[in-house]
Formats: C-alpha cells, sequence, structure tokens
C-alpha cells in the first residue's frame, strides 16, 4: 500500500472511530440515570449499552478490514451481495424503508428528543445512506458502488429535509412562532373573509403582500378548513414547490428520470437553506418551464414571472428576466466557441420580457390605460405612475437601520451571513469551477458573464437587505442568489455536469470529497433539528433518557388540559369585557379564523407585524393614532403575547428588534392597559385599561423624537 493510501484510509478509520466514541458516548448518558442495577444503569438498559458498544466495535472493526485488508472481508461481502440479489422486488421495499424510517424516528416519535445529539444522528445517516447505497448499487458483486451511494445519500439527506418542514402540522389552536398565527389570519382574508365578523364594504388592510397572500390563501376557498389543514398546506408549499423547480430546472430529454428526480432532490435541499418564500419559487418554476420552449410561450411566461415577483416584493422584480436571461445565454450551444445570433436574439428578448412584466407593466400600465380612456372621455387628466422608483428603492433600504455585524459570527444568526452562506454554497461553487476550467463545462466569455454578473447583483443586494433590522436571522434574503446558483448547476448539469457526475468515482478523492460536501451540507441543519413538537410518552422518563434535569423548560406543546383552560379563560374575558368597548386581537388571529373564540367583531387595526415594522422604521406618525386608542382606552381587552420592558444588547438574539418593540410597544402599551391574566403555557397575555394609570407622556417615544 502507498504511504498516501495508507494514511487516507487511517484518516477514514480515524474519522468513524471519533463517529462511533461519540455514540457511545451519548448512548451512556442515556442509558445512565435509569435505574439502581450497576450504577444508575437499570438491567435493561445496561444490556442495551452493553450491546452498543458490542455494535460499535463490530463497525469499527469492519472498517477496519475493509480499508487494510480488504481479502478478508470479500468472502463476507460476496454472501451480502448474493442474499440482496435473491431479494429482487423486496429490495425496493426496503429501500423505502430505510428511506423514511429515520427521518420518521426522529421527527415523529419522542426519540427525536432522546437522540438529540450529532454522534447518534451522524451514525443513523452515515448506516442509512450505506445500507440503501447498497440497495441502489446494480452492478453484480459489487456490494456498494459510488453511484449508489452518491443516490442514497441524495434521498436521505431529500428525506431529513421534506420530514423537517412538516414539523408544525398540528391542530395546536394557539401560535407556535411570534407571528405565526396572525400570519394565518394574513392567508384568510383574501378568500376566507366570510369568517369575521366585519362589515362586507370596508376594505382590511393586511400586512402581507398579495403574492404571499394568493397562495397561503387558496386553501380558505373550502369553508370547512381547519388549523390542521392549513398548516398541512403551508407545509407542503414549503417542500413541494421546491421539487418542481429542481425537476424543471434539470430535466433532460429522454428516459433519464432516475437522474433527473435526484437533481430534482437535491437542489430542494440547496435552495431550502434559504428557505424561500412560496411566491418567488413560482416566480422561479415559470422561468425554468420556459427555458428552451418556444418564444410565443416563454416571453408571456416569464413576463408574468415578472409581475408576480413585482406584486409579491419589489426587489424581486428584475429577477425573472435576469434568471431567463442568464438560462438562455449561458445554456446555449457553441458554435465554434462562439454564440450564434439566434442565441443573442432569443435571450435579450426573454430578459426584455421579464423587464416588462417585472417593471414597466406594473409601473405604466395603469397610466396607459388611463390615457386610452381618456380620449373617451371628457377629463384629459392623466396620472403619473405610481410604480418603484430609484428614490422608492433606496427610501425602503433607508428607512430602518442596517445592522452590519449581522454579516459575522453574532447571537442571532451563529455562524454570521457570510459565514453560512459560504457553508451553502461554498461547494457548489467549488465544483463549478472546477468543470469549467478542467473543460468538462464549455463556456464563453460572454456566458460566464451572463452567469457572474446577475450573480454578484443578487449577492449585494441579498447582504444588504440581510443586515436590515429584523433581518439577518438566516439566508432567505439571499433567495435570489441561491435560486441563481442552482440555475447555474442546471446549467453545468445540462453540458456535461451529468456525465462527470456519473463517471466521478475515478475522479481525485478531494472531487469526491466535495460532492459528499455538496450533497451533505444542506442537510446537517435538518438533521440536527429534526424532532417532535408534542410528547406521546412519560414526559419524565423521556426526560431522564435525553438527560435533561428536571425544572429545564422544553419547546413542546401544553397539554391538551391546558389549552382547553387557556381557551375557556379567553373566552370568558372576551365575553365578560365585549360589552364594555372594542376586542383586539393584537396576537393570536388565528383564534378567530378557525372559530376557537366566537362572538368577537374582527378590529383590524395593530396587527404586532405591523406594529414591529413600524417600530423598527420609528414611524412616529403611525403611532400617534395607536396611543391616542391607548389613552382613550379605545379597547377593553388586548389579546398579546406577555410584554415585557427588558433592554437587551447586540449578545442577545434579535436585540435590537426587542428594544424598539419595548420602546415603541411594550412600555406605552403597559403605562396604559395592566394584565388581567398571563397564560404563560400558551404564551398569551390579557389586558384591560388601568383604573388609576398615571400620566405616560413622559413614557412615549413620540415626545423624545426630534
Amino acid at each position: 500500500m502507498k504511504p498516501s493510501s495508507f494514511f487516507l484510509n487511517l484518516s477514514f478509520f480515524v474519522t468513524a472511530g471519533v463517529v462511533l466514541y461519540k455514540a457511545g458516548l451519548e448512548f451512556y448518558h442515556i442509558a445512565w440515570g435509569t435505574g439502581e442495577w450497576i450504577g444508575l444503569f437499570s438491567a435493561k438498559w445496561a444490556f442495551l449499552f452493553l450491546g452498543f458498544v458490542v455494535f460499535c466495535v463490530f463497525i469499527q472493526t469492519l472498517v477496519f478490514l475493509v480499508l487494510f485488508r480488504p481479502q478478508k472481508i470479500f468472502p463476507f461481502f460476496e454472501r451480502l451481495v448474493a442474499f440482496r440479489d435473491r431479494l429482487r422486488w423486496f429490495t425496493w421495499v426496503l429501500a423505502f424503508v430505510l428511506l423514511i424510517v429515520p427521518a420518521w424516528f426522529l421527527q415523529f416519535t419522542d426519540w427525536g428528543w432522546i437522540v438529540s445529539k450529532p454522534g447518534l444522528r451522524i451514525l443513523i445517516w452515515a448506516l442509512a445512506t450505506l445500507l440503501l447505497g447498497s440497495l441502489l448499487t446494480r452492478k453484480r458483486q459489487t456490494f456498494l458502488s459510488w453511484n449508489g451511494f452518491l443516490a442514497a445519500l441524495t434521498l436521505i439527506t431529500g428525506s431529513f429535509v421534506f420530514a423537517s418542514t412538516l414539523a408544525e402540522v398540528t391542530d395546536y389552536p394557539f401560535s407556535l412562532g411570534w407571528s405565526e398565527g396572525n400570519r394565518l389570519w394574513d392567508y384568510s382574508i383574501m378568500f376566507g373573509r366570510q369568517r369575521y365578523d366585519y362589515p362586507a364594504d370596508r376594505d382590511i388592510f393586511v400586512f402581507l403582500d398579495a403574492g404571499r397572500q394568493l397562495i397561503g390563501g387558496i386553501p380558505f376557498l373550502f369553508p370547512g378548513l381547519t388549523i390542521w389543514q392549513e398548516r398541512l398546506w403551508l407545509s407542503l408549499v414549503n417542500s413541494v414547490p421546491y421539487l418542481i423547480l429542481g425537476w424543471l430546472a434539470f430535466r433532460l430529454p429522454g428516459k433519464d428520470f432516475g437522474y433527473v428526480a435526484l437533481a430534482a432532490v437535491w437542489a430542494f435541499t440547496f435552495v431550502k437553506q434559504g428557505p424561500i418564500h412560496p411566491p418567488l419559487l413560482v416566480c422561479a418554476m415559470l422561468v425554468a418551464f420556459a427555458w428552451r420552449r418556444s418564444l410565443w410561450l416563454a416571453i408571456p411566461l416569464v413576463a408574468i414571472a415578472g409581475y408576480l415577483a413585482n406584486i409579491s416584493r419589489f426587489t424581486w422584480m428584475f429577477a425573472p428576466g435576469m434568471w431567463a436571461g442568464m438560462l438562455e445565454l449561458s445554456g446555449a450551444t457553441l458554435q465554434n466557441g462562439k454564440l450564434s445570433r439566434h442565441a443573442w436574439i432569443r435571450a435579450i428578448t426573454i430578459g426584455l420580457a421579464g423587464l416588462a412584466g417585472g417593471y414597466l407593466i406594473p409601473s405604466y400600465g395603469p397610466m396607459l390605460l388611463a390615457w386610452i380612456r381618456s380620449w373617451f372621455e371628457t377629463s384629459s387628466e392623466i396620472p403619473v405612475s405610481g410604480g418603484i422608483t430609484p428614490d422608492t428603492i433606496v427610501s425602503s433600504v433607508s428607512d430602518q437601520p442596517l445592522l452590519w455585524y449581522r454579516l459575522f459570527p453574532n447571537a442571532t444568526y451563529g455562524y454570521g451571513i457570510l459565514i453560512g452562506l459560504l457553508l451553502a454554497t461554498f461547494p457548489l461553487v467549488a465544483l463549478l469551477v472546477y468543470l469549467s476550467k478542467n473543460r468538462h463545462w464549455h463556456l464563453n466569455l460572454w456566458q460566464k458573464l451572463a452567469i457572474l454578473l446577475p450573480l454578484l447583483a443578487f449577492l449585494v443586494v441579498g447582504l444588504i437587505v440581510s443586515t436590515k433590522i429584523g433581518g439577518g436571522g438566516d439566508l432567505h434574503n439571499l433567495d435570489m442568489f441561491l435560486i441563481g446558483l442552482m440555475f447555474t448547476g442546471a446549467i453545468a448539469w445540462r453540458h456535461g455536469g451529468r456525465a462527470w457526475i456519473e463517471q466521478s468515482s475515478s475522479s481525485p478523492l478531494w472531487l469526491r470529497i466535495l460532492l459528499v460536501c455538496l450533497i451533505a451540507l444542506p442537510g446537517y441543519h435538518s438533521l440536527m433539528v429534526l424532532k417532535p413538537i408534542s410528547i406521546s410518552g412519560d414526559l419524565t422518563r423521556m426526560m431522564i433518557l435525553a438527560d435533561i434535569p428536571p425544572g429545564t423548560p422544553l419547546e413542546i406543546l401544553p397539554s391538551e388540559q391546558d389549552v382547553q383552560t387557556a381557551l375557556e379563560k379567553i373566552q370568558n374575558a372576551v365575553s365578560a369585557e365585549a360589552p364594555k368597548g372594542e376586542i383586539l386581537f393584537m396576537d393570536q388571529r388565528q383564534l378567530l379564523t378557525f372559530g376557537y373564540i366566537e362572538g368577537v367583531p374582527l378590529v383590524p387595526d395593530y396587527d404586532k407585524k405591523l406594529l414591529i415594522d413600524k417600530a423598527l422604521s420609528e414611524d412616529t406618525q403611525y403611532f400617534e393614532g395607536f396611543y391616542k386608542d391607548l389613552a382613550t382606552h379605545r379597547f377593553s381587552l388586548i389579546i398579546t403575547n406577555p410584554l415585557h420592558e427588558r433592554i437587551q444588547t447586540e449578545t442577545d438574539e434579535f436585540g435590537e428588534e426587542n428594544n424598539a418593540w419595548v420602546k415603541w410597544v411594550s412600555t406605552p402599551l403597559l403605562c396604559y392597559y395592566e394584565p388581567l391574566e398571563t397564560l404563560k403555557k400558551v404564551k398569551v397575555q390579557l389586558l384591560v385599561p388601568r383604573k388609576n394609570a398615571s400620566p405616560c407622556d413622559h413614557l412615549l417615544p413620540l415626545s423624545n423624537t426630534p
């Protein structure tokens, strides 16, 4: 054995040993404290721990033999291969089980809390991948092929990411996050406003773009919709469109279903690192579908994508046109190293269609219609364009503080945006550079610029928006960049990348490691967060096995009894206070949406999401009305999240956002109102007017604002 091969095998052996040692140590902490048979082991867990140690020693021995004495282990694998080949169709049943069970075990059973550390989870990931890879290996006399391993790793990683999107599918009536409940209310207004006691001739303002309202609100077309069904829809919306986008981007002519399906799963896991809001995914799907289609179909599709992007979020309005131009120009086949005239015309035409749909039509369409109408009416007045202007963009960026430190490691996002983005994208970028440099993927200068310039623009915009106060908690503001990079991968895939991956078993080791990282890294976060949001078994025993100290608060849902008690208290308070004035659901508006609280006229004002946005912008004009309503005790009861007046620093998660909320909302609100009851288990506070309130003017930020 060559020295280089020896040290390489030694590195693999040591890595396996570290994982197995950490897994064993974690299993020891699970078993210890379960009884007093031997030490603090119960008899059952002592034998289980001993069995796990034997299993780890067996695996490590197997790794040693494979790496350093393969001839001794060859007969063993021969018998395994023969047994696998005899299974025939049952192989696919076992493959399906191996694909589903690990994610189900961690996400939907109490063991997700017990098996919570990385050692055991990585061991489960590795073993499931190796076994599934063997079942997917079609070569005779081969236990595990390189392509079978890559396919299994892609599918197992995808199953973890998909399972994580289903974590919040529950009929729990209260909000699952700071704004989740009110977001459900947002979705209901477009198609389900009849659920509320509110005048039909009055508009309801929703602090959410029309595109997201549309996609999230489709289920409200069905009158009997429940909160569980809506959450299931939203979970599917946060997974299925990614898969469709991947399929459309990586589709190939011919019978390549398996390869395209695997590429689609990878695209899902890669882009999900954002995550990406559904309307932008739909825009990207339209662009991907238009790629290489007839101009008569591609032009309107990309224009529609641009228009949808504009009405969803103005920072997206140029993305569809830029993606389309990039795909058409860089995805065109070169003729003697040059782009044909047809390729240039097609790329420019489709790119301009995206520009028209994203900017020209929304900005100047109403003015054009008014001008046409003026020819048939007596009035000749034509309104000016109300579309997006440079001043609008500058104002939107500068109306809230930019927190540049969030680009670097911080309390809000541990890695920081830059390192997080590097971990998410480096394997793909490095692989694309390799394919281009080594002529596996041929691009001329114009095609390289068509990729680099849009990606650079998306990157700059995404980094700036990520530093705005209220952001920087993940990579979702780099959505256009992540999709653009995925499209770049699709271009490379169609022009030599797929063929290279198919033959990558003969590539240098560092390239194979890079390929593994490209597939595995997007799934690591999902692997580590998989766990149920409720406990079905004995909570005390689960905490013992999970090595959680007694009294430690857990992020699990309250019991059914606690939920019912909270609902009854809120309903009783609403019934008692309704005759005295209006009832404001500043938070938990989904309780009205799904009928958990009845007999309450809707007050659409002062949604907590709008309040925090105005607080971050220090909008004094908006808060004048809010404080006036508080001072006059317009509301006899306010339902909100528990309020506090603690000032935080950069070392706290979303510290600046907390301070803005405390300054503009909590402190004034707690001056004019006092808690009637705080329902800590469901994170709800009921406020009523203070009877002997002292003057609050000195606490209002308006008086301190120049």
